[in-house]
């Protein structure tokens, strides 16, 4: 299976950020667009604890984006890292960023019912 970033579905758009994403196999693989000066936390409001509950596998493309932990800990990754954020996480960027990220795929639909349920 293979496609370019810019051919995967788009999930969801709003300014200048978006997530285009497909579900191969058990993996959601994304690519994700943030626009400078965004915040993640007001995204993840509904899950357990306000953070992510994905274990993101990935690389990013442009910019940077800053990761925090449930325990305080905080990593930026730049243009050119790999990386890997384990759930109970959120993040930011100040410039703007593109990554891609490969998650296991109950996971996001885990969160996705959680998601919906809160918003009814």
């Amino acid at each position: 299976m293979r496609a370019g970033t810019d051919e995967l579905s788009i999930e969801f758009q709003q300014d200048e950020g978006d997530i285009r994403a497909e579900r191969w196999g058990e993996m959601h693989v994304a690519r994700y667009t943030l626009a400078p000066a965004t915040d993640l936390t007001p995204f993840f409001a509904a899950l357990p604890d306000g953070l992510c509950s994905g274990d993101h596998f990935g690389i990013v493309l442009e910019g940077e984006i800053t990761v925090r932990y449930a325990d305080g800990t905080e990593e930026t990754a730049r243009a050119g890292d790999l990386y890997h954020w384990p759930a109970g996480h959120t993040g930011w960027s100040d410039i703007g960023v593109v990554f891609v990220a490969v998650t296991p795929l109950h996971q996001v639909e885990e969160m996705e019912a959680t998601m919906a349920a809160a918003v009814g």
